[in-house]
């Protein structure tokens, strides 16, 4: 068992586990770090050393944190990074024991957002001028979100190469560089199919060639373009929900669940790394949760 090690010593070593066998991104990292300090500091002042900590210890900083006015939701973050912090040590041998095992995280509600019915969607997509080259890589954007519940980030850095149409998928690279394939609907491969001619007509910049939604600068498009868009859109059909790019996300995982979709096929999907983030979508349905995704989702459904 190793013990005592400096613990300046131990945070290179977590930071390096972070980003090399966890594949996190550096902001991700930073967080990790920065949620450790305020344990750390805690630590300090309580006169105890980190590979000392007790469970019972680390209820009274989570209570710490509950008394200085942290909402619970910010609570749940810092406690997970510091539960994977024990985790690392526990694994690395330093500690025997992960303290963080039974630590209970507050309870943080459910704050979703809007989520659109398929009929409001379809309203959407409905009301863009598909005639112009601008219309139609808007429609196949929504359809696309929608269909295979990208993040915004995800959709904007997506790749010619990485798409897999006769074989019925895409491969998505997700936060911390990580890779997934997702299914897509013969919607989206209709969408898709009636973009590239005028995609491939128009302006690509050099360095661009393989990014598919292309703006009219001639570079991959922008999530800021895509939120105001959407923005627009909204605006134009009358719709008073608050809606964002990550709003057909959201819907995409509600419409599956709701259909019957079983959750741990949405969390591959959603690319969660833990099925407990995927877990605030059952509140709205928790029956059968019985086959698989591409059996359940409306666009797919309506073509069968």
């Amino acid at each position: 068992m190793k013990r005592r090690e400096n613990y300046a010593n131990i945070q290179i070593r977590y930071k390096q586990y972070l980003k090399l066998e966890k594949g996190l991104s550096d902001n991700t990292v930073d967080a990790y770090l920065t949620d450790l300090d305020k344990l750390e500091a805690f630590l300090t002042l309580e006169g105890l050393h980190y590979l000392d900590v007790t469970t019972a210890d680390l209820e009274r900083f989570s209570a710490g944190l509950h008394d200085i006015g942290i909402h619970a939701r910010s609570q749940s973050r810092i406690l997970s990074g510091i539960r994977s912090f024990y985790r690392f040590l526990l694994m690395d041998d330093y500690i025997e024991q992960d303290p963080t095992e039974l630590l209970a995280f507050p309870k943080t509600g459910l704050h979703l957002p809007d989520v659109l019915t398929v009929e409001e969607i379809d309203r959407l997509i409905g009301a863009i001028d598909r005639s112009t080259p601008e219309g139609q890589r808007n429609c196949a954007i929504l359809e696309t979100l929608y269909s295979c519940g990208l993040r915004v980030s995800e959709l904007c850095h997506l790749k010619l190469s990485d798409l897999y149409l006769n074989e019925g998928f895409i491969k998505v690279e997700g936060k911390g560089s990580k890779q997934r394939l997702v299914p897509v609907s013969r919607r989206v491969r209709q969408e898709l199919a009636a973009y590239f001619p005028f995609r491939n007509e128009g302006l690509i910049k050099p360095g661009y060639e393989d990014f598919v939604f292309i703006s009219r600068f001639g570079k991959n498009i922008s999530r800021i373009t895509v939120f105001h868009f959407i923005k627009e859109l909204a605006d134009t059909v009358g719709l008073t929900k608050n809606i964002s790019p990550h709003t057909f996300r959201h819907s995409f995982a509600t419409h599956l669940l709701e259909g019957g979709a079983n959750l741990r096929a949405i969390q591959v999907m959603l690319g969660h790394e833990y099925i407990g983030t995927t877990e605030i979508y059952t509140h709205i349905d928790r029956n059968l949760l019985r086959q698989e995704i591409l059996e359940h989702h409306p666009r797919n459904k309506r073509h069968h």
